[in-house]
Order: C-alpha cells, then structure tokens, then sequence
C-alpha cells in the first residue's frame, strides 16, 4: 500500500512539474504547482507510514511502555498538515497576483510579459 501512494505522488509531482513548464497560461501554470505540492504531500505522508503499527494515540489498548514499537511517528503527518496550510496561502497569492494581471494587462499569457527579459 505505501508503494502505491508513493508512486501516485511521485506521478503526481512529475506531472505538475511537467504542467508547469510547457503551459503558457498562468491559471494553469498555478494549477500545475498545486498538483505538484499535492504529489510532494502524499509522498511525506506514505514514507511515514510504517506497518503493523497503530495511530499515535496512547490509550488502554496500546500500553506506555511499548509505546515506541506499537505506534506510528506522528512527525510527518504534521509536517504535511503545515505544508497544506502554506500552500494554500501560496496558491491564493498567486492567484491575487494573476488577477492583477489580468486586470493591468487584460491576458494570462506569459509571453506577453516581455519587459524584463534580457
């Protein structure tokens, strides 16, 4: 099961990466980055999962002392929670960002953005 999700991410980031560098289109550039933050997120997520062992919850049925062998590292699914929460930050700035630009230049086309190229 953790090879599945592992290579859906991986698939997932090579296919945002891919999205991102062959679009013209801005929204679609913003989409791409944001499939490709999903593929990074579950490829955390599936390399710490460990099997055979339980959520980091300690209860009656999972006693203190084997604790350590018994439970998953709650590390990783945290630092995934955090990341979820900056990317979405990132993809609504970049979205503000394109709205401007829209509204300035009237298109999304990247290549209509020629002033600061050498």
């Amino acid at each position: 099961m953790s090879q599945i999700a592992l290579t859906c991410g991986f698939i997932l980031i090579l296919a945002g990466l891919y999205g991102a560098l062959t679009n013209r289109d801005i929204l679609r550039m913003i989409v791409a980055f944001t499939v490709a933050n999903t593929g990074v997120n579950i490829v955390l997520v599936a390399v710490g999962y460990l099997p055979g062992r339980t959520a980091p919850i300690l209860d009656s049925a999972v006693p203190v002392a084997e604790a350590a062998q018994r439970i998953i590292d709650p590390v990783p699914q945290a630092l995934v929670l955090t990341a979820i929460v900056i990317g979405l930050g990132i993809t609504a700035l970049m979205l503000a960002y394109a709205y401007r630009l829209f509204r300035l230049r009237h298109s999304l086309d990247i290549s209509n953005f020629t002033e600061l190229k050498w």
